[in-house]
């Protein structure tokens, strides 16, 4: 017999971990907690380290961050004006998670292609 889902069990529609597994799915969202987790990273280091990354989609990701209570935002006393990104202390419970999930794909990505290819190899034969 299955329990019944909880306020707090990310299964249920109405669950604000919910909110935070879709946070988490979002494409650059892990990325950026694992490279803010190594580190203090001023916002054009931090867009330089992760690739492809537009400068409205960093700040975009950032700003929501934030405002999860993930990322802490620090403006430096420099000339020119300059920002920098730390994780808070619940973001810094995430950042294993992100950097373990960035590992896994690295050591995983060639596997990923073959299979790729392979499905798409018989795909091509049964269409």
């Amino acid at each position: 017999m299955s329990q019944p889902m909880t306020s707090q069990d990310a299964l249920a529609l109405a669950s604000p971990a919910r909110a935070q597994i879709d946070r988490l799915g979002d494409k650059w969202v892990l990325l950026v907690v694992a490279v803010v987790g190594i580190a203090p990273i001023r916002f054009g280091n931090l867009r330089r380290r992760v690739e492809g990354i537009s400068q409205k989609m960093l700040s975009q990701t950032l700003r929501a961050l934030e405002r999860d209570g993930l990322v802490e935002r620090r403006v430096l006393s420099a000339r020119p004006l300059a920002v920098e990104y730390r994780l808070s202390a619940l973001g810094l419970t995430l950042a294993p998670l992100a950097t373990a999930v960035k590992v896994w794909a690295e050591s995983h990505a060639m596997e990923i292609v073959v299979a790729n290819a392979a499905y798409d190899a018989r795909q091509a034969v049964t269409t």
